[in-house]
């Protein structure tokens, strides 16, 4: 096949005299140029559409290769969040480290609940008062009643909310396995399943409940990027990367369920309206609302 001379013009490397696009064929070109360009060109002939899969398929094999084997930066080391690395990320929270992953929502630091010393080197990193509570994450809705009371809530409520971009506030209850040293004086715990593959299945393996919360200083906004939280990726024995995430940095809707048969909005979030309406469904009245 020919490559058309206005196409060639626009490729310095096709431009070269070593390459003249009179006698360039598609399989050249293909292996040279993102495969997205040779379509929105109009250069894939049906009789050669096999061809270039193959080839496509083996240049985007060699990127995920490249690409999941991450970066070590003097700010630090930075992997891409993908299954590859799960393992690891779990090692580093047994070992009592904090780690920075993508959510649902927004990037965040995470730890194990149950180690006192890495929720207090959260706050460390954050500079933010042990007064303010965290929340945590499990990787399936079926493992919060290990850490909080859910008898109260009508049947098929927590299925509807979870996984999504919602941290229900619960009571701890007498049957939590939490440690008492998170959250001291507090009755209540902010939960979270996000729909985030990457942090489940590392809540999952870890066996426990990850102690979360925002990606940044204390008061200042929150990460959508790692980008965002860069001058903190030192404190983190591995940043995961995800991404831009597409939410915005609103957070989480955080919604109060510790009163039977009553529901408070405590945060808006980016899903207030979605929420409210799965609650109102479960026939769940608004704390002081009017009636």
């Amino acid at each position: 096949m020919n490559i058309p001379a206005r196409v060639a013009a626009t490729l310095p490397l096709l431009a070269s005299p070593l390459l003249p696009s009179s006698s360039l064929s598609l399989q050249s070109f293909c292996s040279l140029i993102p495969h997205h360009r040779v379509s929105k060109l109009g250069l894939v002939p049906t009789v050669q559409s096999r061809r270039l899969r193959r080839c496509v398929t083996e240049k985007m094999a060699w990127c995920a290769e490249k690409c999941d084997a991450g970066v070590e930066t003097e700010l630090g080391v930075v992997r891409p969040a993908t299954g590859a690395h799960t393992e690891e990320a779990v090692e580093a929270l047994r070992a009592g480290k904090v780690i920075a992953v993508p959510t649902d929502t927004l990037y965040g630091f995470a730890c194990d609940a149950c180690s006192l010393e890495a929720v207090n080197r959260i706050y460390e990193i954050k500079g933010r008062k042990h007064t303010s509570p965290l929340a945590i994450c499990v990787g399936d809705v079926p493992d919060l009643k290990r850490f909080a009371a859910t008898e109260h809530l009508p049947h098929g409520l927590l299925e509807n909310l979870l996984p999504g971009p919602v941290t229900l506030v619960l009571n701890r209850g007498e049957s939590s396995i939490l440690e008492k040293s998170l959250n001291p004086g507090l009755d209540s715990i902010g939960v979270r399943v996000p729909d985030c593959n990457f942090i489940r299945d590392i809540a999952r393996r870890l066996g426990s409940a990850l102690a979360l919360t925002s990606a940044n200083l204390s008061g200042q906004p929150s990460s959508v990027s790692i980008k965002d939280f860069e001058n903190l990726w030192e404190h983190c024995a591995y940043v995961y990367n995800g991404g831009v995430l597409p939410s915005g940095r609103a957070g989480s809707t955080v919604v109060d369920l510790t009163r039977l048969g009553k529901y408070k909005i405590l945060r808006p979030g980016s899903a207030r309206e979605e929420t409210v309406a799965i609650l109102e469904m479960h026939s769940l009245e608004e704390e002081g609302a009017a009636t």
